[in-house]
């Protein structure tokens, strides 16, 4: 693979994009610095196909990276592919308004066809490639100019390792059929919603006790001052107020700056500067959150109880086991949130849609409504299928009555044919 020197002007960057995008696919990773800003700080974008690869300094001076985004989001005929790639993707929405398509994420993808939740970088490489990612430079301040060889090399690696795995990640995403269940994650990753940065809705990432009108709708125009405080000065958020604080004033609010003093987590300064006068106007003309904005209880359907509780368990179980069955991450297929919620009695769930029903969620329900069971036979777990006749289903306590209910062991249907067996040993992660 041609590793090219440093690109830092427009006609360089313009001659690479002019062959990367008659690509099938591009590799991308970015470099930035966010500590001490609003705006995360692009300081490096890496990229590469099969052939070729380059690292490009948005910071040199009078380089358009014009052509370099166009590629990102409006070429369609080219995948992008990232591994974690929802910060590289906010970066580029940040300067262009629209999201990279169509888009790969190699983390997301490794939840299909293993176990891996959340797979680091280092360790998709290890895994893959078996070799060993030189971490040195990870921490490095990607701001500062020149950059050494060193940082570039360990820059660029992040995408020609990627472009070498891609392939043969793809082709057993196709030797397993397990590429069309990506579609829908990989639509989410490029929604341009989950980059928008609305300071009227700042509030909704703060947590907040009760659901007092008044309260929420101080705590609403508080978080959307900050926000704009923030984004005006170009510093984190939490550098204005930390979400204890601003929480804390939207349920206790000071009648007169001077009371600001008394605030946990203000400085006395507030009491008199300009800041202090800005926030207690805010204040001052909030309004009670409207109805059609308050948040909505969460259904849970009934109460668990301790049954409830122990049929949620029994999901668990299942869950570990279809993991491990056909070697998928459980927080892929489900989260315990979403068990409890198909224990408590909900149904409109995602786990009863689409391929997550198929591989899971039938059996899942199954299990719940009582038309399935855990057997041991042979010194492994298995499912079995529990015939009940109509109206003569024993009380799940009456252990006289039980024996009305024959169980029969069953294969269960896998993907595909979805075994129901599995080592009684099983030790996958839990769903969370």
């Amino acid at each position: 693979m041609k590793i090219h020197d440093l690109i830092t002007t427009t006609e360089a960057l313009d001659d690479l994009v002019s062959r990367l995008e008659k690509s099938d696919f591009v590799t991308v990773d970015t470099e930035f610095m966010r500590e001490n800003t609003y705006w995360p700080e692009l300081c490096l974008v890496q990229i590469a196909n099969d052939e070729e690869a380059a690292a490009i300094d948005p910071l040199a001076d009078g380089i358009d990276l014009t052509s370099l985004l166009d590629l990102m989001c409006d070429n369609e005929d080219v995948l992008k592919i990232f591994h974690a790639g929802g910060q590289d993707v906010e970066i580029i929405y940040n300067l262009t308004g629209k999201t990279p398509h169509p888009i790969f994420d190699t983390q997301i993808a490794m939840m299909a066809i293993s176990q891996s939740e959340q797979i680091g970088y280092a360790n998709l490489v290890e895994s893959w490639l078996g070799i060993t990612v030189d971490k040195g430079a990870r921490f490095t301040d990607w701001s500062r100019r020149p950059l050494t060889d060193r940082q570039i090399e360990y820059a660029i690696g992040d995408v020609t390792h990627l472009s070498e795995i891609f392939p043969k990640m793809l082709q057993k995403l196709i030797k397993t059929g397990r590429g069309k269940w990506l579609n829908a994650e990989m639509e989410k990753l490029a929604d341009p919603e989950n980059y928008r940065n609305d300071p009227t809705k700042a509030w909704h990432r703060i947590r907040a006790a009760g659901r007092n009108p008044q309260v929420l709708g101080r705590l609403k125009a508080l978080a959307a001052w900050r926000e704009e405080e923030a984004q005006h000065k170009d510093i984190p958020r939490g550098r204005i107020m930390r979400d204890e604080t601003l929480a804390d004033i939207a349920s206790h609010p000071p009648k007169k700056q001077l009371d600001l003093a008394k605030v946990r987590g203000l400085s006395n300064a507030w009491r008199e500067n300009d800041i202090g006068k800005r926030m207690m106007r805010v204040l001052s003309g909030a309004e009670p959150l409207p109805k059609s904005e308050m948040p909505t209880k969460t259904k849970r359907g009934a109460p668990l109880g301790k049954e409830g509780a122990l049929v949620a368990d029994l999901l668990k179980l299942l869950l570990k086991i279809r993991s491990r069955e056909i070697d998928i991450a459980s927080r892929l297929l489900t989260k315990s949130d979403e068990l409890e919620a198909l224990a408590a009695g909900l149904r409109d769930l995602p786990i009863l849609k689409g391929w997550r029903y198929d591989v899971f969620g039938q059996d899942a329900l199954e299990l719940v409504e009582g038309k399935t069971g855990f057997a041991v036979k042979d010194g492994r777990l298995i499912m079995t299928h529990i015939d009940v006749a109509e109206g003569d289903a024993a009380p799940a306590d009456d252990a006289d009555d039980a024996d009305d209910a024959q169980a029969k062991p069953d294969e269960m249907p896998s993907e595909g044919e979805r075994s129901r067996e599995s080592d009684s040993d099983s030790n996958g992660e839990e769903g969370e």
